[in-house]
């Protein structure tokens, strides 16, 4: 990255709302977010968002499209991993002091009950992480230890989500709401993947997971908001079950063990934005 470019960067990042702009488009990449959303995520008024935004999208550090008659406005990872570029290989003259943690540390093979651990997260882990959990405990052929937790859980999973799990075939016994502190701990199992299923969980600040695990934002609407009859409310329930199946499924057959870390985040994105997934 070239110097003048990389001062601009740095000094619109020094500004603590545009950081904190910029931190949650990040947790939302590769996809975008309305000013809206982010607006009642950081609890900013819309006029001092949009001046963040605004300055962020002159440093380069973001872009927008337009969307029908929305705005979205995403985190431009070419020039996030330019910027980082520059600051560790140029600035940092690639030290290997400097270098080596941004790399994940490996598990110990003999350590493994399976081969990869994943962890979904949604706010209230009553439905979509829940669903998740049970997919890939199901899908996933032996591979997979799934877990599930949310930011503030309830006490008892939803009925709803609990009947269509049934009517799927999943065994249910070992499921139940959990706080994602509990996988926060020393000691806790280092996760190879880490899901948020919800907006608002992925709005949530969370401090950097041990070993670096691949993450994604695999959204979906809280089907605990569906309105109407209790019929209509288990329709509701049915299609976020099968918009997770669907995406779970594509992620159990990637070929984990010929792809590249970058391949397999932007396999993991891809599986994320899938407009199938999300009917």
């Amino acid at each position: 990255m070239e110097q003048n470019r990389a001062v601009h960067a740095f000094a619109t990042l020094g500004h603590p709302g545009r950081l904190a702009v910029f931190r949650l488009l990040m947790r939302f990449a590769p996809r975008g977010v309305r000013p809206t959303e982010i607006a009642e995520a950081l609890g900013l008024k819309q006029n001092t968002l949009s001046h963040h935004l605004a300055d962020l999208t002159s440093a380069g550090l973001v872009h927008v499209t337009r969307d029908g008659r929305s705005l979205f406005y995403a985190a431009d990872l070419d020039a996030t991993e330019a910027l980082i570029g520059y600051l560790a290989l140029d600035v940092g003259r690639a030290r290997p002091e400097l270098i080596a943690p941004l790399f994940p540390a490996q598990k110990d093979p003999a350590m493994r009950d399976t081969d990869f651990d994943v962890l979904f997260i949604c706010s209230g882990n009553s439905a979509r992480s829940i669903f998740a959990e049970a997919l890939l405990r199901d899908l996933g052929k032996g591979k997979f230890q799934a877990f599930s937790a949310g930011y503030r859980p309830g006490t008892e999973l939803n009925p709803f989500a609990i009947e269509i799990l049934k009517r799927n075939g999943h065994d249910i016994s070992g499921l139940r709401s959990k706080h994602i502190s509990e996988f926060q701990k020393p000691g806790s199992i280092v996760m190879d993947f880490v899901f948020t299923v919800c907006d608002t969980a992925a709005a949530e600040e969370c401090p950097p997971w041990p070993g670096q695990p691949i993450t994604g934002h695999w959204g979906l609407p809280d089907p605990v908001k569906a309105t109407g009859t209790d019929a209509e409310k288990a329709l509701v329930f049915a299609q976020t079950y099968a918009a997770l199946r669907r995406r779970i499924a594509a992620f159990v057959e990637l070929p984990f063990e010929s792809l590249s870390r970058l391949s397999l985040q932007a396999r993991v994105d891809a599986i994320g934005a899938d407009t199938e997934a999300k009917a």
